[in-house]
């Protein structure tokens, strides 16, 4: 399932990944290289099977932990109420 951010999440690329802010709290998140690549995938509508996929053809990581990584990404970017 594809990721959407809420209205209120701004998203800023940087030299170590990509800071998310949530506008409404303040709180902001900064996810590595990894994390960078799966919400990139997932934002531009692949599913958590083709971000398992880019991890596992851009780094050094076998499937089964990329599997897990995703996610757990995806689950606590729910959970926080920052994507849908």
């Amino acid at each position: 399932m594809a990721l959407r951010f809420g209205s209120d999440v701004s998203t800023a690329e940087t030299d170590y990944g990509t800071v998310l802010l949530d506008q409404r709290s303040g709180d902001y998140w900064e996810l590595n290289p990894t994390g960078t690549l799966v919400v990139k995938t997932l934002l531009g509508g692949g599913d958590e099977a083709a971000a398992v996929d880019a991890l596992v053809a851009e780094f050094d990581i076998d499937r089964a932990q990329a599997e897990q990584d995703v996610t757990a990404l995806v689950r606590e970017l729910r959970t926080s109420g920052l994507a849908s």
